[in-house]
């Protein structure tokens, strides 16, 4: 538990620091530890994370994208579902760990995007698909959103993380395949997770940010690298 508290709140700094990394740094690392866990306290966290950085780029929200990518998150969310419950925990293991890796090298790849409406529907299909089997839904979305202002990423991700991770809870919950554990966990991180988001959120403007992006997703990398071959190994 202290272990996963650590995680949680290095994942809830760099979010609150930059829009995105909860899952993509703490699905790889709490699944090598309790696989259990992932998605869902993953997922759980995200709405309280998520809500605190909306909150504070509330006005810089775009709506032209939420309006076509959210929709589309919807069936992707189903199929994320149908992931998790097809998959072994060694399975889960090695879907997370090359979801992540995926996500890095397409981060660190970004290439510009237009966003027209079949760009906007596949990033929120796939977003919904990874963001709900493994909580890493921020990358495809980051992707068409990569050339936009800093404060415009952080208010549209913001948003619809925590729409699509309340839609992929709810939908866990209604299939039986949500653990108490996941919510008794996520409830007793709040405390931890609001003082890491005040943290990130005093942090942001005064770290360099592309230094500080390309560390985390290096990291998760390593996370991501570990995870596959311990999976793999069985």
């Amino acid at each position: 538990m202290v272990v996963i508290a650590l995680i949680v709140a290095v994942g809830s700094f760099v979010q609150a620091t930059i829009g995105l990394g909860l899952g993509l740094l703490g699905a790889p690392l709490i699944a090598l530890i309790e696989p259990a866990l992932v998605p869902t306290l993953l997922l759980v966290l995200s709405i309280p994370v998520s809500s605190g950085v909306l909150w504070v780029e509330r006005h810089h929200v775009s709506w032209r994208v939420i309006a076509w990518a959210l929709p589309a998150r919807i069936p992707g969310t189903v199929i994320g579902v149908w992931l998790t419950t097809a998959f072994s925990d060694r399975g889960l293991g090695i879907v997370v760990g090359l979801m992540v890796l995926g996500a890095v090298w397409l981060t660190f790849h970004t290439v510009e995007v237009a966003q027209t409406r079949v760009t906007l529907i596949a990033a929120g299909l796939a977003a919904g698909t990874t963001g709900t089997a493994a909580a890493i839904g921020g990358p495809p979305m980051a992707i068409v959103l990569a050339h936009r202002p800093p404060r415009e990423v952080r208010g549209t991700l913001s948003m619809f993380f925590v729409v699509g991770s309340v839609m992929s809870v709810l939908l866990f919950w209604a299939e039986g395949e949500l653990p108490g554990a996941s919510v008794a966990l996520a409830l007793a991180y709040l405390p931890l997770v609001a003082l890491a988001f005040w943290a990130g959120h005093r942090a942001h403007t005064r770290i360099p940010r592309e230094t500080f992006r390309r560390a985390v997703l290096l990291l998760c990398a390593g996370a991501a690298a570990v995870l596959l071959v311990k999976s793999a190994l069985g």
